[in-house]
């Protein structure tokens, strides 16, 4: 049997890509799911499509009060065990152009203030955590530099949130996907990861490393190849990564400033 049969996972960003993908292979191992998203329309109609018992919670977690919301409706159910902190949006663009303080709501913000309401009720259940970040939260990358310094600091929260509970029951694990096939990527990054020649995984298979990590003790997944090497590389030698990157960076700023049209 599953480690997650009859487990309460509640997990956000629910209706996008990755959400709605990880879902699914929650519910098929027999989880009951607590769904939230902004979309009460895309949250019913991927709640019909699940076997097992799923709940859902319309809400703007970058709100206060429905965060608060949300963690009296999962007390209502009776608590979760595993809080998957999944919502994230990205901007590709220049510098200049970039809005930073939505992302940082939402990729960072949201997050930590979720982890701070639910650690009293995953204490009580000996819980887990899992924070999704990116391969862009351990390599500075042109063109996403609100979206890195989200990920950067989400990594950097669920490190520390790892140590500051490391003899406790609850286990925090960081998750880091490399580009996924999803709407996240605008047409301009879709275009881009062609001309670079990147690899970009399935939602499917992201989810099943997802999955395969809550069932395992590892805290930290980073996924796909060279990306790896290259968040290796780029703490030891940062500079080979400067090399690299700069070697792309015309055609990267070309994208970026939606010129390549």
């Amino acid at each position: 049997m599953s480690f997650l049969a009859r487990k309460t996972v509640l997990l956000t960003g629910a209706t996008g890509g990755i959400g709605s993908e990880v879902a699914r292979q929650l519910s098929a191992a027999g989880a009951r799911l607590i769904l939230t998203g902004r979309s009460a329309t895309k949250l019913e109609a991927l709640q019909r499509q699940l076997a097992v018992e799923t709940l859902v919670y319309c809400c703007d977690l970058t709100v206060t009060a429905e965060q608060h919301g949300l963690l009296q409706f999962c007390q209502q159910q009776g608590g979760i065990d595993v809080l998957i902190n999944n919502a994230g949006i990205s901007q590709f663009s220049l510098c200049q152009q970039q809005q930073f303080s939505e992302l940082i709501s939402i990729n960072l913000l949201v997050p930590m203030q979720l982890c701070q309401l639910f650690l009293p009720m995953l204490r009580q259940r000996k819980g887990q955590i899992v924070n999704v970040g990116s391969a862009f939260g351990s390599i500075g990358h042109p063109g996403f530099t609100g979206y890195c310094a989200t990920k950067f600091g989400l990594r950097g929260f669920t490190e520390a949130l790892q140590r500051e509970l490391a003899g406790s029951d609850i286990q925090v694990k960081y998750f880091a996907p490399r580009a996924t096939e999803t709407s996240i990527n605008s047409s301009d990054v879709v275009q881009l990861n062609q001309q670079l020649g990147n690899t970009v995984d399935s939602p499917v298979w992201v989810a099943e490393q997802l999955i395969k990590q809550l069932e395992s003790g590892d805290l930290r997944r980073f996924l796909g190849w060279p990306e790896r090497i290259f968040i290796r590389l780029n703490g030891i030698f940062p500079a080979l990564v400067d090399m690299a990157l700069k070697s792309k960076l015309t055609l990267i700023e070309l994208f970026a400033a939606g010129k390549n049209h």
